[in-house]
């Protein structure tokens, strides 16, 4: 199961973002598939008041690199109001909130979009609906039908953004309208949620349960 030195589940519902599930750390929502892969699993069910469940792992005052190459091989789901993301917040959060922070987008998805992903940035002066961000359209494929890898590459000055190795956004210190949050470190989370303002709510199309593989989850110390 999860490497618990470095990952743990946050246990709730509607992180900010008005999602619709409530995340468990239950084996139904998250577990090994049997072919060394964690299934991220949305479900249509009442759980806690709530019609969704799923998962958020998060390795918060476990595993908080600065700088580096982070990055994850993943199968992405499929659906109206399917939202999965593979992110990072600023380990200070807890003294100085959120945009102060700093939010670092390796991939965010709509299912409802299957070629396409975004990467992100979240700070002073643009979060929420006006981050700093960027779209990759995948030619002749799609997400949700098999793996691919998502990452960024990281430094004091500098986030690029990649997709299968495939470079698609650069940003530095200059390119954003508010303050550079990116010189501390940063806890890594990946999610499945189910609505939200970023995807909107399933609806009569969307099966039920969903599913997001996680391959792998590598970090990179950035070379001295």
């Amino acid at each position: 199961m999860l490497d618990s030195t470095k990952w743990a589940f946050d246990v709730g519902t509607d992180w900010g973002n008005a999602q619709l599930e409530f995340d468990t750390d239950r084996p139904e929502n998250a577990s090994l598939d049997g072919q060394g892969h964690l299934a991220i699993v949305a479900r249509a069910e009442p759980y806690q008041n709530r019609l969704y469940t799923s998962a958020r792992i998060t390795t918060k005052d476990r595993f908080e690199p600065t700088y580096g190459r982070i990055e994850a091989r993943m199968q992405l789901p499929w659906g109206q109001g399917i939202w999965p993301a593979f992110w990072m917040l600023g380990a200070n959060i807890d003294d100085i909130g959120w945009p102060a922070c700093g939010e670092i987008d390796i991939m965010e998805y709509r299912g409802q979009e299957p070629t396409k992903i975004a990467g992100s940035l979240h700070g002073p002066g643009y979060s929420g609906a006006q981050p700093v961000t960027q779209n990759f359209q995948i030619a002749n494929d799609r997400f949700d039908t098999g793996f691919h890898v998502f990452a960024v590459e990281w430094s004091a000055d500098e986030i690029r953004w990649y997709v299968n190795e495939t470079l698609y956004q650069t940003v530095r210190p200059a390119d954003v309208p508010g303050e550079w949050v990116y010189n501390h470190s940063f806890y890594i989370i990946l999610n499945l949620a189910v609505g939200g303002n970023y995807v909107g709510p399933p609806n009569s199309s969307t099966v039920f349960p969903q599913t997001m593989l996680v391959d792998y989850v590598r970090v990179y110390e950035a070379a001295p």
